[in-house]
């Protein structure tokens, strides 16, 4: 199947665009990123800051006609279809022990992703989502239409820290093509680190980046106790005994990272909603007294350091915009291999 596009006129839309991750790694990948649908006003806001020349729909994907994308396409080929549809009720911090998922309405939002694949046709897909998706009713329904619509999807749960994202983070990663076979991208060799990424920036003392002097502000108690948090690797369970804290007593309960330091030379643990939080996970800088800044978090999650951040929201809200994002550097392996195989059929 021959074309006379051209190979660097490739067109991408992506849906639930959060603050541009997504986004961000196709366009690095050579995709011209049409149109992006994001319901979140803040997210919206630091998507426009960074991809000003895509046509963003800010509303309910439930609520977008069809019609609007298609005049947003101007009779373009639709190459690729991309998005990270909202599935929180298969988190896995989420659901804790639980072997089930949490219902959460946002769990069916995978259907409309399908609703816009069987109107727009698009010529591959990439969706990528939480591990736990995998084994949801809905999502196996998915696939079946998909491979029904030609599509041969393939789908495999794989880690961001084996496609160069210096953070461990495991995600459910599905492409697929109506012009033939096409796998879900190579993991690449070289290992990023945390020093890698976030261990030549300056003091956040002297910086003229508003985003990296955004860090959490601690009573002198939980400073105390970050103080005598051993360097590069430590946590609670290092602590005095009259330091650690009555709920981490008990056997079972909590998270095993809360109040522990990241190592320079390994990955960071997951860069999740709670990442200037200390009590949410292991986000303590390796040497400094203080959790990593906001920065620093977008940096751990692969973004440029030039990407552009609302830094006039609350500390929680940005957390939460930068936890969520899909990582750059993950989106724009997985995009060179779709944009590849395009090449392989129209070029």
């Amino acid at each position: 199947m021959k074309s006379n596009t051209d190979s660097n006129n490739y067109y991408a839309i992506d849906v639930y665009a959060g603050c541009g991750g997504l986004s961000e790694g196709m366009r690095r990948a050579g995709f011209h990123v049409v149109a992006a649908i994001e319901k979140d006003e803040i997210a919206a806001r630091c998507y426009k800051k960074n991809h000003s020349k895509t046509d963003l729909i800010i509303d309910d994907i439930r609520k977008v006609r069809i019609s609007n994308i298609e005049k947003l396409l101007a009779d373009r080929p639709l190459h690729l279809l991309a998005g990270c549809p909202p599935c929180q009720g298969f988190s896995s911090i989420r659901r804790l022990n639980r072997q089930k998922a949490i219902r959460d309405d946002r769990n069916g939002l995978i259907l409309e992703y399908l609703r816009l694949i069987k109107k727009l046709k698009p010529l591959t897909i990439m969706m990528e989502n939480v591990p736990g998706l995998i084994n949801y009713y809905l999502f196996k329904d998915v696939i079946k239409e998909l491979e029904n619509l030609g599509y041969r999807p393939k789908t495999e749960i794989v880690n961001v820290k084996d496609y160069g994202v210096p953070q461990s983070r495991k995600r459910l990663i599905m492409v697929g093509s109506l012009l033939g076979e096409i796998d879900i991208a190579e993991r690449t060799v070289k290992k990023v680190t945390v020093k890698d990424a976030i261990g030549k920036l300056e003091p956040i003392w002297e910086t003229k980046d508003p985003l990296h002097r955004i860090t959490a502000q601690h009573t002198p108690k939980v400073m105390e106790r970050i103080r005598l948090t051993p360097k590069d690797g430590g946590s609670w369970k290092d602590l005095p005994e009259n330091y650690v804290l009555k709920c981490h007593k008990k056997e079972n309960v909590g998270f095993k990272d809360i109040y522990g330091r990241l190592r320079w030379n390994d990955y960071s643990s997951t860069i999740t909603g709670g990442c200037l939080n200390p009590s949410k996970g292991r986000f303590l800088h390796p040497e400094e007294d203080r959790v990593i800044t906001a920065r620093e978090a977008a940096l751990l999650q692969s973004f440029r350091r030039s990407y552009r951040f609302p830094v006039n929201i609350p500390k929680a809200a940005l957390a939460l915009l930068i936890g969520n994002a899909l990582p750059p550097r993950f989106s724009y392996i997985q995009s060179q291999n779709i944009k590849k195989h395009l090449d392989k059929y129209l070029g």
